[in-house]
């Protein structure tokens, strides 16, 4: 009887033994699990801080959104949506991968990038014009058409030297320097000094094709005009340069240190900044940077606005689903925000 005793309180104590170390292991998995979340949660509260991984933890609910890798390209405007919105779209969506093409010839651009969509090269398009009726008619005899889906509101900002001191120009103005008309700034109540005029060629994009057709009235460029390839080229020759003049998106200019950004008007007596007032200071920049006037962008108080479009090839397979859902993602309250991130203007 005493022998079958101490097998029972051994047998009980070895029960006893062994539900203690399986309490002491599930203590120390939740204890793990809950440190691990912690730190989980550490992870999302950073990602908010950069506005491109703000998706990265939600589910891709993108409507209509097809699966694969296509191709897009065009304007050079774009820049900054492709870094810093559509990176946001790849986090949430991977199953739906952008690839940005160069175009096989020229410089890419909104021409460019339309052509590369006429010849099959692209999925959609980035534009920072209108689609011309010769590029239609030339997709229509392929088979489709080309739609354009506006997705934000640019301005063109007139960039001149920091030291130059004149309050502001009207388009007409602005038409007749680029025309050859007006070459000195004396004429325009400056100082007696020769304008050195920039501009991107015309095979360049779309800025320099809705330069042409809105404010030269499809007239040629004067003979005075000095070709560049790049804004970050002409934003350098116009801070070199006491009599510079270019023009470009606003978010490429109006933040910039080296050079100011001019009022612009109809009329002499109506010129608004494309940058918020008051104007910064060199001595301040970078540490604080101009912003855009967006209000007058939206308004249209400015004197040169447009519109930005995703350009859809409307051939009813996955090329025309792939930009339709693009460009509706990107009209989404989240999209527009990042887009105004950017340095953009939402269009709703």
């Amino acid at each position: 009887m005493s022998q079958k005793n101490e097998t029972l309180s051994l047998f009980l104590a070895t029960i006893i033994t062994i539900g203690l170390i399986f309490s002491g292991l599930w203590f120390f998995m939740e204890r793990l699990a809950q440190i691990s979340g912690t730190g989980s949660k550490t992870s999302e509260s950073s990602n908010t801080d950069n506005p491109t991984n703000q998706f990265v933890n939600n589910k891709c609910n993108v409507p209509n959104l097809p699966q694969g890798t296509f191709n897009y390209g065009g304007s050079t405007t774009w820049a900054p949506i492709r870094k810093d919105v559509d990176s946001a779209l790849k986090s949430l969506c991977p199953q739906f991968t952008l690839r940005y093409s160069q175009p096989p010839s020229g410089q890419p651009g909104s021409g460019t990038g339309i052509r590369m969509l006429i010849d099959n090269q692209l999925a959609f398009s980035q534009s920072s014009r209108s689609v011309k009726a010769e590029e239609n008619a030339e997709a229509k005899q392929k088979g489709f058409s080309l739609k354009e889906i506006p997705v934000e509101i640019d301005g063109i900002a007139i960039a001149v030297n920091l030291n130059l001191n004149i309050p502001g120009l009207t388009i007409a103005q602005l038409k007749d320097i680029y025309t050859g008309k007006i070459t000195n700034w004396q004429q325009l109540g400056g100082q007696n000094l020769p304008i050195t005029v920039y501009s991107r060629s015309k095979e360049a994009g779309g800025t320099v094709d809705f330069f042409v057709e809105n404010i030269l009235n499809k007239e040629n460029f004067g003979n005075n005009v000095n070709y560049i390839s790049t804004t970050t080229e002409a934003v350098r020759k116009v801070a070199a340069s006491p009599g510079g003049i270019y023009y470009a998106s606003a978010p490429e200019v109006v933040p910039q240190c080296m050079i100011k950004s001019l009022p612009l008007g109809r009329t002499s007596t109506q010129f608004v900044p494309p940058y918020q007032e008051p104007l910064v200071p060199q001595s301040e920049c970078p540490n604080k940077r101009n912003h855009l006037n967006s209000q007058a962008f939206r308004s249209g108080d400015y004197a040169i606005t447009r519109n930005l479009f995703v350009i859809v090839k409307q051939n009813g397979q996955t090329d025309e689903q792939a930009g339709e859902a693009y460009a509706n993602w990107l009209l989404t309250p989240q999209s527009q925000e990042l887009i105004e991130k950017a340095g953009f203007v939402r269009i709703k």
